[in-house]
């Protein structure tokens, strides 16, 4: 019996060794099985596999001729195609341990693999960005700028958290492949691509806001540029221990509280002010989804990542209740829908299902709204205003019956004399 019992400890500490934790936190993630249920499609590629997870893949091997294709056209800007290949291999291959590092799960690829990989989509990656901004130009057959559907994918492909490789690996990539006339780093040539996936208007990027964060990868890009802009706001909520749920759209308007649209830098920017509740608008289209989902799944997984996206989710999951709260914030221009208004309502109602919630980042917002929905003079005025000021009619007969009631009393204060 002692033998046996020294075999199995001696069993669990061969596996309490070094290699079984890494020394980095990783950054990429598989969707944990209790988010992925709630929509599958939205955490995997549609088209193009990007890092190690879905590699491979059958349903995405054709899309790699295009990879090679862009690859080609990057190499032979350079002055030696050959040569610029071989050093980007020999760049990516001193960092491939930090690289694997990023990936929460050990990667089962040779050496080889996974350096040409990381090469393969990183180039891609660079390039593609570099021809959207019209950096570099594309040719009239261009297999993605050619064919409106190839650019829908990829808008899809590149924020999904299992679609990711580290951005250490792109800076390298784009630096030793950069021309002498690009004008745009990197981080604005990211950032432009993704310009339009929560607003149809375009934002100015402040690229100063980034100048001392780190950048994960791309997806960690997109969420930074939503999180930075809040600057200080970011530790306001320190004094509101507990919150309570927002009342709908349709009932906070009811009790006198209104709704403005306001230019912000971030959609994640709400504030509440002498009763009136300002947001940025916010684009609901296809690729919307994946990114809410990707960006709650991210804040999860990643250790001790501030749940800024999840909260935002949370405040709009209580905002919409039904088809008429959609209708009332698309009216004030804060929601501006492409999709269906019924498959909309669902899916906020249905965004941030399972996910575990440490704090609420408009505690502070949630109390004001519910403390102002409190008080009888908004009330009234909002009553008045909807039942008495709202058609023309209601505004003539209510003018006509107060000179009626004027009169009257004229009347009688000269009978009286």
């Amino acid at each position: 019996m002692a033998g046996e019992i020294e075999s199995m400890a001696s069993n669990m500490r061969s596996k309490m060794g070094g290699d079984t934790i890494s020394s980095s936190t990783p950054c990429i993630f598989r969707i944990p099985s209790i988010l992925r249920r709630h929509n599958k499609e939205a955490y995997i590629p549609n088209a193009f596999s990007i890092g190690p997870f879905h590699h491979g893949k059958k349903d995405l091997e054709d899309k790699e001729k295009i990879k090679f294709n862009y690859l080609e056209g990057l190499l032979y800007r350079t002055r030696d195609p050959d040569t610029t290949l071989m050093e980007c291999i020999k760049e990516i291959a001193k960092y491939e341990t930090e690289a694997r590092g990023c990936y929460a799960e050990e990667i089962h690829m040779s050496k080889q693999a996974f350096i040409e990989m990381l090469v393969l989509d990183g180039c891609f990656i660079v390039e593609l960005f570099r021809k959207d901004a019209g950096e570099v130009g594309k040719s009239e057959n261009d297999p993605i700028f050619s064919t409106s559907c190839m650019l829908q994918f990829l808008h899809h492909d590149l924020i999904l958290l299992e679609n990711q490789i580290p951005w250490f690996v792109l800076e390298r990539l784009f630096r030793l492949t950069r021309g002498s006339s690009e004008t745009k780093s990197l981080l604005q040539l990211a950032l432009d691509f993704f310009d339009n996936i929560f607003s149809s208007e375009k934002s100015p990027i402040q690229l100063d806001l980034f100048a001392n964060q780190e950048i994960q990868h791309i997806l960690d890009l997109i969420r930074s540029s939503l999180v930075l802009p809040l600057g200080e706001q970011q530790g306001q909520e320190e004094s509101f221990v507990s919150w309570r749920p927002i009342p709908s759209a349709t009932s906070i308007k009811e009790s006198g509280i209104s709704f403005r649209k306001v230019r912000s830098r971030s959609i994640l920017d709400v504030k509440f002010r002498r009763g009136t509740l300002e947001m940025s608008s916010i684009l609901i289209q296809e690729t919307v989804e994946p990114a809410f989902r990707n960006l709650i799944s991210y804040e999860q997984c990643y250790p001790n990542c501030p749940p800024r996206v999840t909260s935002y989710a949370i405040l709009l999951d209580n905002l919409i209740n039904n088809e008429e709260d959609m209708e009332e914030l698309s009216k004030s221009g804060i929601l501006i829908n492409w999709l269906n208004p019924h498959d909309t309502t669902q899916f906020f109602k249905m965004l941030y299902h399972d996910a575990f919630l440490k704090e609420f980042h408009y505690r502070r917002l949630s109390w004001e709204v519910n403390e102002y929905q409190q008080k009888l003079w908004p009330k009234w005025r909002a009553f008045y205003t909807r039942n008495y000021f709202a058609k023309p009619w209601a505004i003539v007969s209510l003018i006509v019956a107060a000179i009626v009631i004027i009169l009257a009393f004229l009347r009688t204060i000269y009978s009286m004399k």
